[in-house]
């Protein structure tokens, strides 16, 4: 299938979810009203499928960003994908108003998030950042309802996945990628001495033989392999260098050099997570 800008994966239970997305979590060196203005930028120059989550905290002034863009007429409510990751704010509550579950078994979890789903909270339901044992918890669960239709992982040419993403199409499920252009330098969070995706040289041989940006060609790679991709920048002219994307095709021969520079190299640093029992990076994928 060519890959245009209105291109979108059918998820497992019919829904549509474009191919590209803009993520919206920002460092504290911005604000939130900065993160709304970006998803202004982002809608106007095509983006239809907005990534954001409770913990990043400008889940306020991204919606505005998307009302406002509704009420100007730029788009409809229809026309946009929108990702949350709540936590267990919405989640089913008894009359006290307690979580009707009560820890944290993946299971459990996820017969909470089909509730929500027949309750009419969301669309579709998804998980992020889980590994085949996890995933298969769920698949494998008696009574099962509704598989997941995405993961969303770390997902970029240093972490390609590309054992995590056969076995998510073997089972009809999304892979959405975040970090696909590396991640921001934050420390604590994001070992200084780690090379940066977009100064690879490899990659930026090829973005000159296709007069590219890294940047854009790192995003084509990921999509020609099935990956949905997330994308985020606060600077408009590189939000709108993201979204075009759809004007050039990477030949096999570059797409398997690509796949060569693969380093199983993780941005996101979760040592301090390491002894949680449903910690997912111990195993290979």
């Amino acid at each position: 299938m060519a890959l245009k800008p209105d291109s979108y994966v059918v998820l497992n239970d019919g829904h549509k979810m474009p191919v590209i997305g803009f993520g919206t979590y920002a460092p504290e060196t911005y604000t939130k009203e900065q993160a709304g203005e970006s998803t202004k930028v982002a809608i106007e120059v095509g983006f239809r499928h907005i990534d954001c989550a409770f913990i990043y905290g400008n889940e306020v002034q991204v919606g505005q960003a998307i009302r406002s863009k509704i009420s100007d007429g730029t788009v409809k409510r229809e026309d946009i994908f929108y990702t949350g990751k709540p936590g267990d704010n919405p989640m089913p509550k008894d009359e006290n108003g307690k979580l009707i579950f009560h820890n944290t078994d993946i299971r459990d979890t996820w017969k909470a998030m089909e509730a929500c789903k027949d309750a009419g909270l969301v669309r579709s339901i998804g998980v992020s950042n889980f590994n085949r044992r996890q995933l298969e918890l769920i698949l494998n669960m008696p009574g099962l309802k509704y598989k997941p239709v995405c993961n969303q992982v770390e997902c970029h040419i240093f972490l390609n996945q590309s054992k995590l993403l056969a076995f998510c199409k073997s089972n009809d499920i999304v892979l959405v990628g975040y970090s696909v252009l590396g991640s921001s330098r934050v420390e604590g969070w994001i070992d200084q001495n780690f090379p940066k995706v977009l100064d690879d040289p490899i990659l930026n041989t090829i973005a000159k033989k296709v007069n590219r940006s890294p940047a854009q060609v790192a995003m084509r790679y990921l999509l020609q392999k099935g990956v949905v991709v997330l994308a985020k920048s606060f600077t408009p002219e590189r939000i709108k260098q993201n979204f075009q994307i759809f004007d050039f095709v990477l030949s096999d021969e570059d797409i398997k050099t690509l796949d060569g520079v693969n380093k199983n190299m993780r941005y996101l640093n979760t040592d301090s997570w390491k002894d949680h029992p449903k910690y997912p990076f111990h195993d290979e994928y």
